[in-house]
């Protein structure tokens, strides 16, 4: 099969896994109001359900002894999914309908602030942080290089540690929800559109780096983490226009806390080595450096505490972006000049 049919199966099947993710969060969403979560709070909720396509790709990788597609994906992912949320929220908030802007939207517009509710930085992105920390611990030092078993426990730990400090800071008064039985039949299409999608992405990327030469982690970072990032955006932008602003930003957080935590496991169980570790390290640096800038605008972004993103701000984020591109392709890849953008 040519490696332009697998480009079209990619295509398809991360949209059947962002499919069935979109399905399972309908439940979730319904919990978290059930349950009295906050906002910011019920981002980390819905991070379980967001991050499930990257999940099933990284048991598949792992199950089909192709990891370093999961792990370019896993990493990938986290670094260019936060800035281009943001931006898509800053974009898609400046024309909001009257119905779902707050009374002080036109003050936001005017100062050019995408404003966010204070607690995701303690909530979401605090907790995220120390999340990537660990990760560093356990994978860049010399004698723990790599994904072991034990560092997949000790991440699972984590996770179980960030969901728990995010569902029970900030609770609130529980809401009656309608359960409808649609939902429940959606919800197990949904997992089956999963596991089908992560099945087949993983087997479409598989095929085009092994046309295109590239390595797997390689495709996993420039082929698979774009293309699962796209019905995030979309579905950020929907959120955001429907005046959802601090959800529509913060999930980006509760997905990529799950994916470097759960999604982490599978990997790990296998046992996973760090083929290049100069890629992985700045790869890793750069994760780093997006949810630290993330932290540090949304709590210095406005003005008179007015908490959120400044237009400058989420050009930066944009820039850094650009930056992560340029270094590892140019720089730790030099993929122009015959580098180590090719191989296993």
């Amino acid at each position: 099969m040519s490696s332009w049919i697998w480009a079209v199966v990619l295509l398809a099947a991360v949209w059947a896994a962002h499919w069935g993710a979109e399905h399972l969060a309908t439940p979730l969403k319904k919990l978290r109001k059930q349950w009295g979560f906050s906002v910011a709070a019920g981002g980390a909720l819905i991070g379980v359900a967001a991050a499930s396509p990257e999940i099933g790709i990284n048991i598949t990788s792992a199950v089909t002894g192709v990891g370093d597609i999961g792990l370019g994906t896993m990493f990938g992912s986290n670094v260019i999914a936060i800035p281009l949320m943001v931006i898509t929220a800053y974009i898609a908030t400046r024309h909001l309908k009257k119905k779902n802007a707050d009374k002080d939207h036109k003050e936001h517009l005017a100062e050019h602030l995408l404003k966010v509710d204070s607690t995701a930085v303690t909530v979401q992105a605090i907790p995220y942080l120390v999340i990537v920390a660990v990760v560093a611990i356990l994978t860049v030092p010399p004698q723990w290089r790599g994904l072991q078993p034990i560092d997949g426990w000790v991440m699972l730990g984590m996770y179980l540690i960030y969901l728990t400090q995010a569902l029970f800071r900030g609770r609130k008064d529980s809401e009656n929800v309608e359960w409808k039985k649609n939902e429940v039949w959606l919800a197990l299409a949904g997992l089956v559109a999963l596991g089908v999608g992560a099945f087949f992405t993983v087997r479409a990327t598989e095929n085009i780096v092994s046309a295109l030469g590239m390595s797997k982690v390689v495709g996993g970072l420039f082929i698979t983490a774009p293309m699962a990032a796209l019905p995030e955006i979309f579905a950020t932008w929907s959120v955001a226009k429907s005046g959802q602003i601090t959800s529509g930003v913060t999930s980006v957080i509760g997905d990529h806390a799950t994916t470097l935590t759960i999604a982490f496991f599978p990997l790990a169980m296998v046992g996973l080595p760090v083929s290049n570790f100069p890629l992985f390290a700045t790869v890793l640096s750069f994760v780093g450096l997006v949810g630290i800038l993330y932290a540090a605008f949304i709590h210095w972004g406005g003005k008179d505490n007015k908490d959120g993103f400044h237009r400058w701000q989420v050009a930066t984020l944009g820039a850094v972006l650009l930056v992560y591109l340029a270094v590892v392709l140019f720089g730790v890849l030099n993929v122009f000049s015959g580098g180590s953008g090719t191989g296993n």
